[in-house]
């Protein structure tokens, strides 16, 4: 795996998605439910920031159309959004967030 550091722990705020540019990938990164995620930052079906959205149980609303996406999976769970959006692993160490954008937990398809 090849971990980047993507932002301070200090930076995460509960349920408020935030984007942050890791190796020139935007990635939304999300803490929720005791977990920290990362998400690409764009819906797959337009080209809308999902870090703009809302955060409820474990997933992440694209702003534009109201598709959800599975935090865990990257999965689209509403219309109209179709395809998932990949999605990386993450790990703290010390007082930073590191991600994996070598080793998707999804694919795009």
């Amino acid at each position: 795996m090849s971990w980047t550091v993507a932002c301070p722990v200090a930076e995460l705020e509960e349920d408020l998605p935030f984007s942050v540019d890791v190796d020139g990938e935007l990635i939304a990164l999300v803490s929720t439910e005791g977990e920290v995620f990362a998400i690409q930052d764009r819906c797959s079906h337009r080209d809308v920031m999902l870090s703009l959205g809302d955060v409820e149980d474990c997933t992440l609303e694209c702003v534009a159309h109201g598709s959800r996406f599975d935090l865990r999976t990257g999965e689209a769970l509403d219309l109209p959004a179709t395809q998932p959006v990949p999605v990386f692993p993450v790990k703290i160490e010390g007082d930073d967030v590191y991600v994996d954008l070598d080793n998707p937990i999804t694919q795009e398809s």
